[in-house]
């Protein structure tokens, strides 16, 4: 990776992109520091510490910690991956998108990317308006004078903004800069909350071996920190693993006759990556599993509580074993829910049989797509596991080491590998093109 960089580096093309997207990131930390105005940023984090375990951690985390400071950048990309999620779906729901999407070309995918940033602003709209709504009701503005209306307006306003600028911020970033920019957006925001874990992690491991301890107290043991580095690690290198995996379907293409020249013969493959799902199925998954915790934190709901309403906070504690269950199989169901949506077996068996290829021991057309289809279960059962894996492993290491305040989600390191092995291919794709360029030059 080192030695990509250093390569990449010494071709001035690249090294103005390089330094393009160090900019980009710039401006955006920039705005995940500024804050909107009329929002009394330290009762806000208070009260957002109070509510872990729901949505509102995801989306923080997602944000770089912008969110917990209702900064400008606080919704970051949220709005346009949702949007995009939303489009995705339609273009499957409604026959004009898709024909747009399949059969429109490059105005085709200009029509669908306009659509998708007008959805992109209209939910930063709503999330804006729910944002503020929230820190109203909880008597966390600071309108020293100022009329609550006028206030309202700002704030939903500058939320929306920020989301839109972030969208476009990304859109310049793939355009001019190095790999996907809302992917990139996304894993700069993950990667500045590193220095703070391990801020924490050390002020825990400071606080065990001094002996402080106590009901409000962060202590980890050594043991405890040791067994966190170390297990990051071998997810990483899992994740990379997993990443690079792939199930190859041999094709064979059938000779004919075309004039006088013979085509065709040939022999190639059909990539099945293990997990084509990426982490859309965490991310569902984790939206749902804490819809019940998000629910009874704005109702007031604490483990506490006694009855059914005390029974069901424990029930869908982040820490529980009844949640890592639920959320386990949340992962399946969407994993094999995204998967039918990325990759139709029929679709492509269609295609094998009319440009004349076959799978060697299977006729073309239904008996193809029943292969094609048995080994799409197959894979994604594996990549659903896999995930499942990734996403339940910190639950299990906190119940281990019995911290709950350092939260390290599986979620954000398949992100930030993910997104860093995507990059890192983008740059070595660019070299290639310009070295063969220069040799043919």
């Amino acid at each position: 990776m080192i030695q990509t960089i250093k390569n990449a580096w010494k071709i001035p093309e690249l090294r103005n992109k390089i330094l393009f997207t160090i900019f980009a990131l710039l401006i955006f930390r920039l705005g995940s520091a500024v804050p909107v105005p009329f929002v009394d940023t330290d009762l806000l984090g208070g009260y957002l510490d109070n509510m872990s375990g729901t949505i509102f951690g995801l989306m923080n985390a997602m944000s770089g910690g912008a969110f917990a400071t209702a900064t400008v950048f606080a919704l970051g990309v949220q709005p346009y991956i949702n949007s995009s999620i939303i489009v995705q779906l339609l273009t499957v729901a409604i026959p004009a998108l898709e024909r747009l999407q399949k059969e429109g070309g490059e105005e085709g995918r200009k029509k669908i990317a306009a659509i998708t940033r007008y959805v992109t602003v209209a939910i930063a709209l709503l999330q804006g308006f729910g944002y503020y709504t929230l820190i109203r009701v909880n008597e966390l503005l600071a309108l020293n004078g100022m009329n609550g209306i006028w206030a309202g307006i700002v704030i939903v306003l500058s939320f929306t903004a920020g989301s839109a600028f972030v969208m476009w911020l990304g859109e310049q970033i793939t355009e001019f800069g190095i790999g996907n920019g809302i992917s990139i957006i996304l894993f700069a925001g993950i990667v500045s909350r590193v220095p703070s874990m391990l801020q924490t992690m050390w002020l825990g491991v400071n606080n065990s071996l001094n002996g402080i301890s106590g009901e409000g107290v962060f202590a980890l043991p050594i043991w405890g920190a040791v067994l966190i580095l170390l297990g990051m690690l071998i997810l990483v290198v899992f994740i990379v693993f997993i990443s690079n995996a792939e199930r190859r379907l041999p094709v064979q293409y059938a000779k004919r006759m075309v004039g006088r020249k013979m085509y065709g013969g040939q022999s190639t493959h059909i990539p099945m990556k293990v997990n084509m799902s990426g982490v859309m199925p965490i991310i569902f998954a984790q939206s749902i599993a804490t819809l019940p915790t998000t629910i009874g934190a704005f109702a007031g709901w604490t483990v506490e509580d006694g009855g059914f309403v005390g029974g069901l906070m424990t029930v869908f504690d982040p820490s529980s074993l009844f949640y890592a269950v639920i959320y386990f199989f949340l992962i399946l169901g969407f994993s094999y829910f995204y998967a039918t949506m990325q990759f139709n077996p029929i679709e492509v068996a269609n295609n094998l049989k009319k440009n004349g290829g076959f799978i060697p021991g299977f006729r073309p057309g239904k008996p193809t797509a029943d292969f094609i289809q048995k080994v799409l279960g197959k894979i994604t059962l594996f990549g659903a596991l896999y995930l499942s894996v990734i996403a339940i492993a910190p639950i299990v290491t906190q119940n281990i080491i019995g911290v709950r305040d350092l939260a390290i989600g599986g979620t954000s390191i398949i992100i930030v590998v993910s997104v860093a092995l995507e990059t890192m291919k983008a740059l070595e794709a660019q070299m290639l093109m310009r070295h063969y360029k220069g040799f043919l030059e």
